[in-house]
């Protein structure tokens, strides 16, 4: 027998999952959202929130025009989500240094297809610290992109809880899905945990365990977890006025003086376990970019697992054969950047609705190359 039915059933409350619920509820629907493990606990709380792919001239255009959309987006969503739960998610456009090396060719062929600024500063122009060394590299090259903002992603994750519940929408956690029941090509009950529900659409955004919980309907999908560790430090302010990036290692400044240093990329399956190589490469590297954090207590470290997927393009859409089933996932390392963007164009999806740009690549994922 289905639990009460809804008309939409979201599997997965990370923020893609939550976004797309609160899009769902302001349109009027009901939701239900199923959670195998605690809301927002997953790839989202353990990423850093930086708004922006960290090198842009890196992605492919379907990346950075989904990023640019949803980003765009940021400024008057954070305010409808502090007027509905009174939390303040600390979005911020705080800008992102960049040092090298770095493609300039690649750099001044994507500033000039997306019209944007980059700048010129050194080092020390977004550090509260004094320089007094010299560098192993050219400083007064690094780049600065101004209006990338960031925003601290479990607060945004808390709000948006309490904004899909303050609409109406069903929260059930610990309540790990394991099946579809299917007929005449429509999904007729989800059967998980805890009990059968039924709705008149079913929407995965599981992140790194949405291929799993498809099983046989994943097609071609090709959705896979890559662990990134995060380390944790406090100053008593904040050290840096912005983001700070050499290679893959960054640098986030949270306005309470918390200072985040991140990320690895590692293909371990579904494993977070931190490791102490991990940790001593992150504060090496982070250490050489900012030296007062010598001897400084580490406060946290943590694993994630991103759903990563080819080319970093996420999976949108439809699904190709089951009329009632779609997809919202496969963000990679943008899932928090990508949320309300990614939301907006499923919505539109769902409701026929035009859309801002052409879709159909964010559909490929089902497909054989």
């Amino acid at each position: 027998m289905n639990k009460a039915t809804s008309d939409f059933i979201v599997i997965g409350a990370g923020i893609i999952g939550l976004a797309t619920a609160a899009e769902l509820l302001e349109a009027g629907a009901t939701v239900t959202v199923l959670e195998r493990g605690e809301i927002g606990r997953e790839s989202s709380w353990a990423g850093g929130g930086i708004l922006s792919p960290l090198c842009p001239w890196d992605y492919p255009n379907e990346v950075t025009l989904l990023t640019d959309f949803s980003a765009a987006l940021y400024p008057e969503w954070v305010v409808r989500l502090h007027a509905s739960t009174g939390i303040d998610v600390e979005y911020e456009v705080s800008g992102l240094l960049v040092l090298p090396p770095y493609d300039m060719a690649a750099v001044q062929t994507w500033q000039h297809s997306h019209n944007v600024p980059v700048e010129r500063k050194r080092l020390g122009d977004v550090c509260f610290f004094s320089q007094e060394r010299d560098f192993a590299y050219p400083v007064e090259n690094a780049l600065f992109l101004p209006h990338i903002a960031q925003v601290r992603n479990p607060r945004l994750l808390s709000a948006l809880r309490s904004h899909v519940v303050h609409l109406g929408g069903r929260l059930v956690e610990h309540c790990e899905v394991s099946k579809f029941a299917v007929s005449n090509q429509m999904i007729h009950g989800v059967i998980s945990t805890c009990g059968r529900f039924g709705a008149d659409y079913v929407i995965v955004t599981a992140g790194a365990w949405s291929g799993q919980i498809l099983g046989e309907f994943a097609l071609s999908l090709d959705i896979k977890p890559i662990q990134g560790q995060m380390l944790l430090y406090k100053f008593e302010s904040p050290p840096l006025t912005s983001i700070l990036l050499q290679g893959s290692v960054y640098l986030i400044p949270r306005r309470d003086g918390h200072l985040l240093v991140g990320s690895t990329v590692e293909d371990v399956g579904f494993n977070k376990q931190t490791t102490s190589a991990a940790r001593d490469d992150l504060f090496e590297q982070a250490r050489k970019l900012l030296p007062q954090l010598e001897g400084m207590p580490l406060i946290q470290h943590w694993a994630g697992l991103r759903p990563a997927s080819p080319q970093n393009i996420p999976i949108i859409g439809p699904h190709p054969l089951l009329k009632n089933l779609f997809i919202n996932s496969g963000h990679f390392r943008y899932g928090v950047t990508m949320a309300p963007g990614s939301a907006q164009l499923l919505l539109n999806a769902i409701m026929g609705k035009p859309q801002p740009f052409d879709i159909r690549p964010y559909q490929k994922g089902w497909e054989n190359d």
